[in-house]
């Protein structure tokens, strides 16, 4: 079993959210009544973290000032290339940090305190360097795929785009929500690369860099995809709301 180590955690809100066909930051968009990024502002308290960073396009934006009272420090991505690349933009604010870091999506807003106290068990427990939150979609389309070793071991994840025929057919997906080991985390980082489609640093392809160092990796499966399905479109936002009404305001 791990030592339990402190926890940091970041949250990435840089992403304008173009799909979303509005001048208001995809983030702060309202999910049962109140911006998005303030659900899971409130999920990472939860967790009492020694530091929470959010990465926002901008340090003197709207997310930054949407934010500011929830004593959070904001961390500015200029250019928008990649998951990896935004929590690289992250790395002096852990300069003198040797713990954990959760790291979750800005735009993820139902993930329950349950699922997340499962993951960082899961992390401690297991004396993991990197744990990732995965779900089963009947439907996985766009989300990277989990490609798993003969033992059932996590291999590596794959981006949509980047997908064989056969790692498209696969119904695990990555959730976006992971834990790292600080060192193994800064230390893989730079190292990443961006030879996909995209041309983007993905953050999932520090895992087999950290299991080349041999570090461990460990997987958490949450059941109810509702918990981990993001928001990009209007029509999705309005799904979300009826979902946080289904799951929290019906009696």
């Amino acid at each position: 079993m791990g030592d339990k180590k402190p926890l940091g955690i970041i949250i990435l809100a840089a992403g304008h959210g173009k799909r979303m066909k509005s001048d208001l930051p995809k983030v702060l968009h309202h999910v049962g009544g109140k911006p998005m990024i303030a659900h899971v502002i409130e999920q990472a308290k939860h967790l009492k973290g020694s530091k929470i960073v959010i990465v926002v396009s901008n340090i003197k934006g709207r997310v930054a000032s949407a934010t500011s009272h929830y004593n959070v420090v904001p961390v500015e991505q200029k250019e928008r290339l990649g998951t990896g690349h935004a929590i690289l933009q992250t790395k002096d604010k852990f300069s003198d940090f040797d713990g954990n870091i959760l790291i979750l999506s800005g735009d993820v807003p139902l993930l329950s305190q349950m699922t997340l106290d499962k993951l960082v068990h899961r992390h401690y427990v297991y004396g993991a360097a990197a744990t990732v939150l995965t779900t089963i979609f009947e439907n996985p389309a766009g989300y990277g795929r989990v490609v798993r070793n003969s033992d059932g071991t996590l291999n590596r994840i794959v981006e949509h785009k980047d997908c064989t025929n056969e790692q498209v057919e696969i119904r695990e997906v990555n959730a976006g929500v992971y834990i790292f080991d600080s060192r193994y985390l800064f230390q893989c980082l730079p190292e990443v690369e961006c030879d996909n489609i995209q041309g983007e640093y993905y953050l999932p392809d520090v895992l087999p860099l950290i299991q080349s160092m041999g570090g461990k990796i460990a997987v958490e499966t949450v059941e109810d995809t509702r918990e981990v399905a993001g928001i990009n479109t209007q029509e999705q936002l309005l799904e979300m709301n009826r979902i946080y009404h289904e799951l929290y305001e019906t009696s």
